[in-house]
């Protein structure tokens, strides 16, 4: 017999793991379900990090309220939870007349969003702000809340704050098929069947696919491939803001960015491709991002590349977030979560608990809910353990260093692999640590990172 809840959440990305840790709060049984073999493994853990304020989203959507929302509540949720954030804010650069004549739509776009602190700016407040651009700025549009943030420690947050609430994570749980039932839904996976109650379908890249199963067609995900260069920390000298494209009728641009682990990125590009596990960089597009960037910041390119990767998002042919209940079928649809769903996805999963409150699903709030997890901080601006004097002193695998370009420690790979939801693999290792993130890519620490795996870790 099946194990059976009250809620199946399809997709422990970001917003599933939201949603899951919101639901758990309640006097609700729930699966996390994951078609991969950890959290975090698709859309959510390539993107440009970036908690945003929603100044630029479009006024009165759902998106831009989620987006709002959701900047407060992740941001109120970093401090517990040890999430690094580092408020950089951000500039729009101006770089003709186009341009510029779109910085006072985008500063009463945000003024409709709430959002009240942009302000338009010349060419040498622009070169004040960030030395390094490239000559020919015209003015700008400053943004000083947006911030950048670890991806990868808010979807394993969420997701570790969801199973100490009682939710149970299913990897390796890829949904092929439903069974509708009276009261109950069995989706059938590839490690065995989950029933529910309800079924709320997060699955980001493939929500479209679950909608289906579903009997629904109303929409289509198009895999948009996004090309990012990640250049060396000796170039964060070079810029410590967000340095963002002022969006025009050609596009939204690239950017260039710090990074909450002491790096620089420059991207990313845009391509509407249809395979949706098409996640290895082109030619074409790491040549479009440096013909950008040496117009941008020329001297960023000649700082030494640390790593390239792209992401894919969830695009589809609806111009907000598409989240509807199928009440007669128990059925939850969350689509269409674009890159927004990083700072929104707190906020979704408020709305996703009172749209099923509306749609009739019993709940209550749980009593005596457990502390949110403090996670391990991946911040280059905040102390880590091979810096923390006393902490070595309390336990030496602290100070052993195995990964020394981003100097992770033993002790960090230790508790990765002993943690509430443990790392199963090198990628696992690589979001919860910063291990094999740097120069070397794993090069020189490779075996011995997959060694202490092996230990640790004997019968994945």
């Amino acid at each position: 017999m099946s194990p059976r809840y009250d809620v199946a959440v399809i997709g422990a990305g970001i917003v599933g793991s939201a949603i899951a840790r919101e639901l758990s709060g309640q006097n609700l049984t729930v699966a996390l379900l994951e078609a991969r073999d950890d959290v975090g493994d698709g859309t959510s853990k390539a993107n440009t990090a970036i908690l945003h304020t929603g100044f630029d989203a479009t006024p009165g959507t759902l998106e831009s309220e989620l987006v709002r929302r959701g900047h407060h509540l992740l941001t109120e949720y970093a401090g517990p939870t040890g999430i690094p954030i580092e408020h950089t804010g951000a500039i729009l650069v101006a770089w003709d007349d186009e341009q510029l004549a779109a910085l006072p739509t985008l500063r009463d776009k945000a003024e409709a969003n709430g959002y009240h602190h942009c302000e338009i700016v010349g060419a040498a407040a622009v070169y004040d702000a960030v030395p390094n651009l490239g000559h020919g700025a015209l003015g700008g549009l400053t943004v000083p809340d947006e911030s950048i943030i670890c991806t990868w420690t808010v979807n394993l947050a969420l997701a570790t704050d969801a199973v100490n609430r009682g939710a149970t994570l299913l990897t390796r749980h890829r949904v092929t098929g439903i069974e509708e039932h009276e009261s109950t839904t069995a989706l059938h996976t590839e490690s065995g069947p989950v029933t529910a109650r309800w079924v709320v379908n997060a699955a980001g890249l493939g929500a479209d696919h679950v909608d289906a199963l579903f009997g629904h067609s109303r929409f289509t995900v198009t895999p948009r491939r996004g090309e990012l260069i990640v250049y060396d920390k000796l170039a964060r000298r070079l810029v410590d803001t967000i340095v963002l494209p002022v969006p025009t009728s050609r596009g939204k641009g690239v950017l260039v960015s710090p990074t909450i682990y002491g790096n620089v990125m420059l991207g990313p590009t845009s391509e509407d491709i249809e395979d949706r596990a098409a996640t290895a960089t082109t030619e074409k597009g790491l040549a479009f991002l440096l013909e950008k960037g040496r117009a941008l910041m020329p001297r960023l390119l000649d700082e030494e590349v640390t790593a390239t990767y792209a992401g894919l998002r969830a695009a589809i042919d609806h111009s907000d977030y598409l989240i509807d209940a199928d009440e007669a079928r128990r059925y939850l649809l969350v689509g269409g979560i674009r890159s927004t769903g990083l700072t929104a996805g707190m906020a979704i999963a408020e709305h996703v608990l009172g749209t099923l409150a509306e749609a009739g699903l019993d709940m209550a709030p749980r009593a005596n809910l457990p502390e949110p997890p403090r996670m391990p901080n991946l911040g280059e601006a905040f102390i880590r353990p091979y810096q923390d004097d006393a902490r070595i002193a309390a336990d030496p695998e602290y100070g052993a260093i195995v990964c020394f370009c981003e100097r992770v420690t033993a002790g960090e790979l230790r508790d990765a692999c002993r943690s509430t939801i443990p790392a199963g693999g090198l990628e696992g290792l690589r979001r919860r640590t910063r291990v094999m993130n740097g120069r070397c890519q794993g090069f020189y620490c490779g075996a011995e990172v997959q060694a202490v795996l092996d230990r640790e870790v004997p019968a994945r």
